[in-house]
């Protein structure tokens, strides 16, 4: 991790419903993340972790507030050039992998370049498969693979155009205890990698023991933030 700032959050606000129905999903929040950070988020269910998270990521947009990320704010980007950034600058992971079913795992990772109209160079997506453990698995459709297997592919898709930070919303929330660690080494082998951040949401607390930071949501707002002894 260095010092880098790559996302700044400032005055974060989301509210879904109206009038008597309305709930603020995010209220306020403020956070900042560092190149080659792993942060974890946390809280019970229905406390604004997802929805902070898709903030972050480009997925919604706030009510108010600013985000600046990869050196562009977000924030006021609109439409097609935001689908642009989130295709180019974010990498996804989300719970249930999202994966393409008539894609094989090669074309799966590929996706957000091809739909740039471009391609992935051999040397690189080799070794982007041999980081995975998906070598022998290139050819092979999401219904041939484990579990584990797709969410490594996911993770692929979300790194195959190297963005600087990659978003996990409950990327173990499908696995197993031993497949949710391999993902969380993987995690790390890919920030070290590839210089990037992980911003992710899990309600798996020795998980999150793991990641540099950890920030507690309740509510809608950050309750406590724990960083790391190393």
């Amino acid at each position: 991790m260095n010092d880098e700032i790559i996302i700044s959050a400032k005055d974060l606000v989301k509210t879904f419903g109206t009038r008597n129905n309305k709930v603020t999903a995010v209220d306020g929040i403020s956070l900042e993340v560092r190149k080659g950070e792993l942060v974890a988020i946390t809280g019970p269910s229905g406390s604004g972790k997802s929805t902070l998270l898709n903030l972050l990521g480009g997925l919604d947009t706030p009510d108010s507030g600013t985000i600046t990320a990869a050196g562009e704010v977000i924030t006021e980007i609109k439409d097609t050039r935001l689908a642009e950034y989130r295709r180019r600058k974010s990498g996804f992971v989300f719970q249930f992998y999202n994966l393409i079913p008539v894609l094989n795992v090669e074309e799966n990772i590929c996706l957000p370049v091809h739909l740039d109209g471009k391609n992935v160079k051999k040397g690189e997506l080799d070794e982007l498969l041999g980081l995975l453990g998906l070598t022998d698995r290139r050819y092979y459709f999401a219904g041939q693979l484990s579990g584990g297997q797709q969410q490594r592919v996911s993770i692929g898709r979300a790194v195959i155009n190297k963005p600087p930070c990659i978003f996990a919303d409950e990327p173990t929330g499908n696995l197993d205890s031993k497949n949710s660690r391999e993902i969380m080494a993987l995690f790390k082998e890919v920030i070290a990698r590839y210089n990037t951040a992980v911003v992710m949401v899990t309600h798996d607390g020795s998980l999150a023991a793991e990641a540099d930071r950890v920030l507690t949501v309740k509510d809608g707002k950050i309750t406590d933030e724990r960083v790391r002894s190393f």
